[in-house]
């Protein structure tokens, strides 16, 4: 395998099967999300290998990865991800086994950042009125990722029932979320307000296009520097705390995780580890004797 300097160059052949993987990955049923980020992973490889895909060996796979971990390139998520999308295209597009000899790597665990129910409160009062404010409030009180927010539709809603529909989340699986009788108050003052007529819940000020993940960023990133909150925000953050408070609230765990849409229960647990509010109701046995 060649140096794995970036070059803008695959091989004519590599290429074509990158279009085919594209295809491939469409009738499949991947998200346009995942099958973007396969894409830029599988090419960042390609660009390096100077042979056709098909006759790839175990070692040009190791030499890529490892580069980027000594270079310091990519996180170790990022890293899995990259085994991810090669593993992907190696084992189920090109029918190769390489992959199968290739140890996936260790995601780093990190704890999440979890507001408190006043640093909430904080965030939103910092948050100006209507639509972003409106935003704020449902990351928070559905749990859902930004990328579920920027795209659900006014008809996924059903403020009769309280629940909306969030259809193709990651992995490409539908599920129910719950909404706040408090914030289905907000959002029906601001549609009738709503100037722009528009399919989806958060659109752009001036076009009926749905809102990007940037503006929201933005929007909470704004938010948080006004607020005085001494915490790194994302929209993610305000997930993590959705979570974290249902739990703290005695909500069973397993009704956590169809609410935040994860396959496996593990990846729930980890809020377990977070919340500290039912761990400082214990008692010490030294303070019973």
């Amino acid at each position: 395998m060649a140096s794995s300097k970036k070059t803008d160059t695959i091989l004519p052949e590599n290429q074509k099967l990158l279009e085919q993987f594209r295809q491939e990955m469409i009738v499949a049923g991947y998200s346009k999300r995942t099958i973007k980020t396969y894409l830029l992973l599988v090419r960042s490889f390609l660009r390096v290998l100077k042979k056709s895909a098909k006759d790839c060996s175990r070692s040009d796979i190791i030499e890529f990865m490892a580069t980027k971990k000594e270079e310091g390139q990519v996180s170790p998520t990022t890293l899995a991800l990259v085994y991810s999308a090669l593993n992907y295209f190696f084992k189920n597009f090109l029918q190769l086994k390489i992959m199968e000899e290739i140890k996936s790597p260790k995601k780093g665990k990190k704890i999440p950042t979890v507001l408190t129910k006043e640093e909430v409160r904080r965030l939103i009062k910092a948050t100006r009125r209507g639509r972003n404010r409106l935003i704020v409030e449902f990351l928070y009180s559905t749990g859902v990722r930004v990328s579920e927010a920027v795209t659900i539709k006014l008809n996924a809603l059903d403020f009769k029932e309280c629940i909306a529909r969030v259809k193709g989340g990651k992995g490409n699986k539908d599920r129910v979320i719950i909404l706040s009788k408090q914030w289905i108050k907000e959002a029906k003052k601001y549609l009738k307000r709503k100037k722009v007529s528009s399919e989806f819940l958060f659109s752009q000020k001036t076009t009926p296009h749905s809102i990007s993940a940037d503006t929201i960023q933005r929007i909470i990133r704004n938010a948080c520097q006004k607020s005085g909150i001494n915490k790194k925000i994302t929209p993610h953050a305000l997930r993590h705390s959705f979570a974290t408070h249902l739990l703290e609230a005695g909500e069973n765990i397993r009704t956590i995780q169809e609410l935040l849409g994860h396959a496996s229960l593990a990846t729930t647990q980890i809020y377990t580890h977070v919340s500290t509010e039912n761990l400082k109701k214990v008692k010490s046995p030294f303070d019973r004797l």
